[in-house]
């Protein structure tokens, strides 16, 4: 059985067969966001529905069992752990009030479609690697918000306050020009003023209308090269560097594996090797012990 298991698990047909279940089961979650489709085909959309949910929990079982006298290794994988999680909590006796949970766990099981693509899985684990990266870069670019967003409300207060008349809303704006949506109506209104040149806003003219000139572009010229030019391939060029060393770990524990399945096999040898050693001997002492009981029945 065990066998059977491990060569259900490692065969690509297989792999094939529940991709293509996960992506079935990505269409029927799709199909049942439309009401009028659901009331009409409610009984073949619940089937199906159920035949996927046990396929899965057959996966699960293939592979449970394909760990041998081991079963527990196969909850070392935390992709494994996902798609675990994922059947458990589609089989959870929740009431009518917990419905969302339930189509939520049928959403997730679309992300399974990562757990069975090893490419899909090296581009998470590098996204997860870049994490702590990415936090000090984002802190570093809070920062920089922060700084220009005070000198936002300071400066442009009293001539655009419908973009910087506090702190939030300055800080919005600013993500909005740092995202180069239509930032230069924003720019322009401090260029000109804002009787001049009111950018689209709640309020257009502000109370004290003034034009900055060289000054209003100097600052938001420089926001815009430090921080949707620099900061954001800050970000850009960590991805790269964590999508290397996923690959590497991914291939580190691809050879580990290779590793300890070949020791386990060596170890299998050596015991069926002193097995028959053992064997030998005990034939060979049969054979004594036959000739010595021919000897006394001869005497």
């Amino acid at each position: 059985m065990v066998e059977l298991c491990k060569k259900i698990r490692e065969d690509r047909r297989f792999e094939g067969f529940i991709i293509g279940i996960i992506l079935l089961a990505g269409l029927i979650v799709g199909l049942e966001t439309s009401p009028d489709l659901v009331e009409r085909h409610h009984g073949l959309l619940h089937f199906f529905d159920v035949s996927i949910l046990w396929i899965f929990v057959g996966e699960a079982v293939i592979k449970i069992v394909a760990e041998g006298k081991k079963p527990w290794n196969y909850f070392k994988s935390g992709w494994n752990c996902f798609d675990f999680s994922i059947v458990v909590i589609c089989f959870l006796p929740l009431d009518a009030q917990y419905a969302a949970v339930l189509r939520l766990a049928r959403i997730l099981r679309v992300l399974r479609l990562v757990t069975v693509v090893p490419r899909l899985q090296v581009l998470v684990m590098a996204i997860i690697k870049s994490i702590p990266s990415m936090f000090y870069v984002t802190v570093l670019l809070g920062l920089f918000f922060y700084i220009y967003a005070v000198m936002g409300v300071f400066l442009f207060r009293g001539n655009d306050p419908g973009h910087f008349e506090n702190l939030f809303l300055a800080l919005t704006t600013l993500f909005r020009v740092v995202t180069l949506e239509d930032w230069t109506d924003v720019m322009y209104t401090a260029f000109h003023g804002s009787d001049v040149y009111a950018a689209q806003g709640p309020i257009p003219v502000g109370p004290e209308p003034h034009a900055f000139g060289v000054w209003g572009i100097l600052y938001f010229v420089t926001f815009v090269i430090v921080g949707a030019m620099v900061m954001i391939n800050l970000f850009i060029g960590i991805v790269p560097t964590s999508l290397t060393e996923a690959q590497a770990e991914q291939l580190r524990h691809k050879l580990h594996l290779e590793h300890a399945e070949e020791e386990e096999e060596r170890h299998h040898e050596e015991i069926q090797e002193g097995l028959g050693r053992i064997e030998s001997e005990i034939e060979s002492l049969r054979r004594r012990l036959a000739s010595l009981n021919a000897s006394n029945d001869d005497s």
